[in-house]
Parts: C-alpha cells; structure tokens; sequence
C-alpha cells in the first residue's frame, strides 16, 4: 500500500485505533475522510486536524450505509483506500441463560454486514483508482476467541475467512486486500478497564507500529500485525493453540 498521496475513508474514525490511524495516515500527507457515529467527535477532531473531513453515520443501519456510499462516491470520487474499522463488542453470559439476542445482532449487523455492505458498495470506486485498498480491522481474537465475547471473536473469525476469499477473487484486480489484526490495545473500546488496563498495548505505541509496517510494505498473507499479535496468529500453527487458549481466558475470565 502506498503510504502517502491517498483519499482515505476511515469508519470508526472518532476514537481508538480508527482515530489513531486516520492521524497518522493525516500526517502522511493523505486526505483522510473519519466516519462516525458521534458528530461532536468529528468536529472535535477535523478541527484539530486540519483538511481532514468526517461524516455522520451509524454503520449497524443498512439503509444509511447505502445514502453514505452514495454520497462518498460523489464527493471524494478520487477515494482509493477504505479502512473498515467500524466496530463494537458485547459480552454474553450463556452459562446463566441471560443472553441479549438484540444485542448479539447488532453486534453482527455493525461487524459484519457493515463491512460487507460497505465494501460492496465502494469497490467499484476504489478500482477506478491507482494504488486502491481495502483494510479491514479484525483482531487477535479472529484467531484465539475470548469466551466471555464469543460472538465478538466469532465476527472477527468471520472476517479473517472472508478477506482471504476476498483477496484471491481480487488478485487480479489491482485492489490490495490487508486485514489489521490488533492485540489488546489500550482503548476505550472496552470502556474504562481497557483503555487503563497495564496489560494492554499503548496505542500510541500500537499506531507506530503499524505505520512502521505499512512503509515497510511487508505484509504477508496481507496481514498486518505487530509483534504482540502474532502468537496469537501462530497459535494452531505451533501447536500451543490449547494452552494458549485456556492462559487468555483464565485471565479474562468472569468466573
């Protein structure tokens, strides 16, 4: 992926890794569009970010992702990379029968149909352009699920099968096709526990990281991850899969 000269979209672009990276990507010298649902964030951060633009926009509805694909076309028809980043989690209690169905398809209509809306939506865009790409935020729990967020770590597997399918249909096409895997990252994605969680990688630190990896350009299998990812990638691979497993969810765990 070229790393400057681009017409970036970002959803989820207003806190977290999504504003970590549209940031970055802003001082790289890219127009960077951020995509979210809270305005006041949008307009707190293009402020303090000159040239970048934000756009309103609830992903989990359909019907408004159709209205925002319309309107990007059109207003940054130059647009080459989309950053699916767009996402939000839920714990669910199974063991006690006290399970939010509601939520758990929100959940799957914000991480997964969005996604899939979204890109279909634009890639026909991103091919009329030069260096065109998609990236697509996962996690390390595509590949080692957290119990306590099954559904969670379930739209992130989902996603991981589903960029390399993507990525074979399209290795003709010119469009690059990266998945972003992160770790346990500092945020407040995971409300307040997480973003002061010791244990969880500073996101400063993880934004480095991965724009050290983007110039580099190396990406295998079109995947981007940094070094604290990547035993969980390798976990099945090196046969610590179950040990590893049981050692993240006894720390995680709720019982």
């Amino acid at each position: 992926m070229k790393i400057s000269n681009n017409t970036i979209l970002i959803t989820g672009g207003t806190s977290g890794i999504g504003r970590g990276l549209a940031e970055a990507l802003h001082k790289k010298n890219n127009k960077v569009i951020i995509a979210g649902r809270r305005k006041n964030l949008l307009d707190e951060i293009t402020a303090k970010n000159p040239g970048m633009e934000g756009i309103e926009i609830d992903v989990s509805d359909q019907k408004q992702i159709e209205k925002f694909a319309a309107t990007v076309k059109s207003k940054y028809p130059e647009l080459n990379v989309l950053i699916n980043n767009a996402g939000i989690t839920t714990l669910e209690d199974w063991d006690n029968d006290n399970v939010d169905v509601s939520a758990i398809h929100n959940l799957i209509a914000t991480n997964i149909s969005a996604v899939i809306g979204l890109t279909a939506a634009l890639l026909p865009q991103l091919k009329k352009n030069s260096n065109p790409a998609v990236i697509t935020t996962t996690s390390g729990l595509a590949f080692i699920p957290l119990a306590i967020a099954p559904t969670y770590s379930a739209t992130k597997a989902f996603l991981h099968s589903w960029l390399q399918s993507l990525r074979y249909q399209l290795r003709d096409s010119g469009v690059e096709i990266l998945e972003l895997a992160p770790p346990y990252v500092a945020t407040e994605f995971g409300g307040e526990q997480q973003a002061n969680d010791p244990r969880a990688m500073p996101l400063n630190e993880y934004v480095s990281e991965v724009m050290q990896i983007l110039e580099s350009g190396k990406m295998p299998d079109g995947e981007i991850l940094v070094e604290r990812v990547k035993d969980f990638r390798i976990a099945e691979r090196n046969g610590s899969y179950s040990n590893f497993f049981e050692e993240l969810n006894k720390m995680f765990s709720n019982h």
